[in-house]
C-alpha cells in the first residue's frame, strides 16, 4: 500500500511517501502554508499526484501523551482533510521525529537549520516509517 505522510508545521507542509512492503519512505518537497481550504487542495492534489491509498497525519503529543497547544490546529486540519478526501486519514504520534530528522540530516552532511523545508519532509518521513513499521508488526501479531 502507498501512503502519503504529512508533518503539519506553521510554514509548512513536511510530505513523504511510502510503500508498507518495504516500509521505506522518501521525503518529498515541502507545500508552504497559506490558508487551511488551500492547504487540503494541495495535500489532495500530492495524495492523487502519489497515487497513496492513505494518508497519514503526525500528531504533536506532548512528554506526557497530552495533545501539545499546536496539536488541536493538526486535529482541525485532519478533520477537514477527511471531509475533502476521499482517502482514509489517519493520525500517528510524531514526538521526535524532528529530532531524529534532524540527525539523520546533520549525518548525511547537511545543515538542518539551512533547509528548514527538507526538514519538515524528512520528519514526515520518520512518522510515516514509524507508521508503517506499527502496521507491520502489528500484521505479524496477527500470522
Amino acid at each position: 500500500m502507498r501512503i502519503l505522510g504529512l508533518d503539519i508545521g506553521q510554514r509548512r507542509i513536511g510530505l513523504a511517501v511510502g510503500e508498507t512492503v518495504g516500509g521505506v519512505a522518501t521525503p518529498i518537497p515541502a507545500l508552504g502554508r497559506s490558508i487551511r481550504v488551500r492547504d487540503i487542495e494541495l495535500v489532495v492534489v500530492q495524495a492523487r499526484k502519489q497515487k497513496v491509498e492513505r494518508i497519514v497525519v503526525g500528531m504533536p503529543y506532548s512528554l506526557n501523551g497530552s495533545l501539545a497547544r499546536w496539536g488541536r490546529s493538526v486535529e482541525q486540519f485532519a478533520v477537514a482533510l477527511r471531509a475533502a478526501s476521499s482517502l482514509p486519514v489517519e493520525t500517528w504520534d510524531e514526538r521526535f521525529s524532528t529530532a531524529e530528522a534532524q540527525h539523520a540530516m546533520q549525518q548525511a552532511g547537511a545543515q538542518p537549520s539551512r533547509n528548514r523545508d527538507k526538514l519538515d519532509s524528512a520528519s514526515a518521513a520518520v512518522i510515516l516509517e514509524s507508521y508503517m513499521a506499527a502496521l507491520q508488526t502489528k500484521k505479524a501479531g496477527q500470522a
